[in-house]
């Protein structure tokens, strides 16, 4: 290692520093080979910790060479304090070689952890499974659940659910269910286990075997919970069923099965996506007098759709309701944008801005960027620039979005330098236009060199009638 680096390291004291160096370092020495960077590291005199190596290791989750020269570098021995890392490093370690595929380096880390002793533990386990099922390597998968016997975990229910939970996630539903129906002696027919399926199919977007394992569920001996009801729920309104999604909300109040305010939440919206407004405010009144209390999703749902067909009173009936219960029903940035979405002045949109600053509610750089767009479309300039400069002195924008909304209105006014100028500034802080604003740059260009043109021939035009007068 450098002197200049060796100095560096002698003098820093913040660990978060120090980490940035080592980063540095291993990023300039990536064409040294691994006894060099290994003899260099060596010559530091930095003290290793686990919370510096996982400082270290998580600088380089998505450059796994690095990384693992490094931890094999502290694993040879060779740092001067013989430091001997435990197993919260060694599972990042694994987390950084299996999100980059690296299942051989990844094998050789829990044939390391074996040979030191009691260090795979649960959260191993499940972050290899992950990796396994996320590089589609289902067998793979499969066969470390297996292997737990070989690091003292036992075979159990919970670590069988996990293995079926990461196949589901990564659409190994088929894999998932052969599984399932395999092992069912060995883990006997569970609830929760089937939830786990069924979830898998309906995340699929496979309604047609989400349909036929909710029958298994139903014709089995285990009973519908909850979670059962709200997953397939949830399906049906996500594919546009929604009449049977009601249907089976309602069995669930006969057969005692209270929802949870999730599911009518799932029902309200998809009612309403239906514009089915005056359900869903049946089944929100409902809500309350059956003690399952809505949230703040809840009523954003009624004010979003309720705000398209332009119920203001029902809307504003809501809000009040809200402000007024507090706590989880406290309007939130999203509740004031759909009410700036459905403003019709500036006038109107300030009293919302007034009423969110009220309660509290802080902006975000959506709600700048609607505003924006807003008073764009209201051709209120002087409202445009404060907004601009308000954006910028909080610090959340302007973004991409900014630009373009920017870079589009002015077009629409008819001010095509304002508007090449805001696109020149967008370019020179590396953001990438949208396709649709290169065209729009490109059909300015064009006019402004047109005009230039036009106005190089008047003046031609009047130079010739001057001469001919003269």
């Amino acid at each position: 290692m450098t002197s200049g680096f060796h100095r560096l390291m002698h003098t820093i004291s913040d660990e978060e520093n120090c980490a940035l160096e080592v980063q540095t370092f291993l990023k300039n020495k990536a064409d040294k080979s691994v006894s060099d960077i290994f003899q260099s590291l060596s010559d530091c005199n930095f003290t290793l910790s686990e919370d510096f190596i996982l400082n270290v290791l998580k600088r380089h989750r998505s450059d796994w060479k690095p990384a693992f020269i490094f931890f094999k570098w502290i694993l040879a021995g060779e740092n001067p304090c013989r430091y001997s890392p435990n197993t919260e490093s060694f599972n990042e370690i694994l987390d950084i070689l299996g999100r980059m595929r690296r299942f051989d380096e990844l094998n050789q880390v829990l044939d390391e952890m074996s040979k030191r002793g009691n260090l795979v533990n649960e959260k191993t386990y499940g972050i290899v499974i992950n990796r396994y099922a996320a590089a589609h390597r289902v067998e793979d998968a499969k066969a470390f659940f297996y292997k737990r016997k070989n690091f003292g975990l036992e075979l159990d229910l919970i670590a069988f659910q996990t293995l079926l939970v990461c196949l589901c996630r990564y659409k190994h539903v088929e894999d998932a269910e052969f599984l399932f129906y395999n092992k069912i002696i060995e883990f006997k027919d569970n609830i929760k286990t089937r939830n786990i399926i069924l979830n898998g199919w309906c995340v699929l977007g496979n309604s047609r075997e989400a349909k036929r394992f909710w029958n298994d569920i139903v014709t089995s001996k285990c009973k519908p919970d909850k979670f059962t009801y709200g997953i397939f729920i949830n399906s049906l309104c996500k594919s546009g069923k929604i009449s049977r999604a009601v249907e089976l909300f309602q069995t669930m109040w006969e057969k005692g099965c209270k929802p949870d305010v999730a599911i009518c939440n799932c029902i309200i919206d998809g009612l309403c996506f239906k514009k089915r407004i005056p359900e869903a405010l049946e089944i929100f009144r409902e809500m309350n007098e059956r003690d399952c209390l809505p949230d703040v999703v809840t009523y954003n749902s009624l004010i979003k759709n309720l705000c398209k067909i332009r119920r203001i009173e029902k809307v504003y009936e809501l809000l009040d309701e809200m402000e007024t219960k507090g706590e989880s029903c406290l309007p939130n940035a999203r509740t004031y944008g759909y009410l700036l979405n459905s403003a019709k002045t500036p006038e109107e949109a300030i009293g919302i801005l007034e009423r969110m600053n009220g309660n509290q509610c802080k902006m975000t750089g959506d709600i700048y960027n609607l505003l924006l767009r807003l008073f764009m479309s209201w051709d209120d300039q002087d409202k445009v620039k404060s907004t601009w400069d308000e954006m910028e002195r909080s610090g959340l924008g302007p973004d991409q979005r900014s630009y373009t909304i920017m870079i589009h209105g002015l077009y629409e006014g008819g001010r095509l330098e304002d508007a090449l100028s805001y696109f020149n500034e967008m370019i020179s802080k590396s953001m990438v236009p949208e396709p649709q604003t290169n065209k729009l740059v490109d059909v300015m260009n064009t006019l402004k060199e047109k005009g230039k043109e036009s106005k190089k021939m008047e003046i031609t035009k009047k130079g010739r009638k001057a001469k001919n007068t003269g």
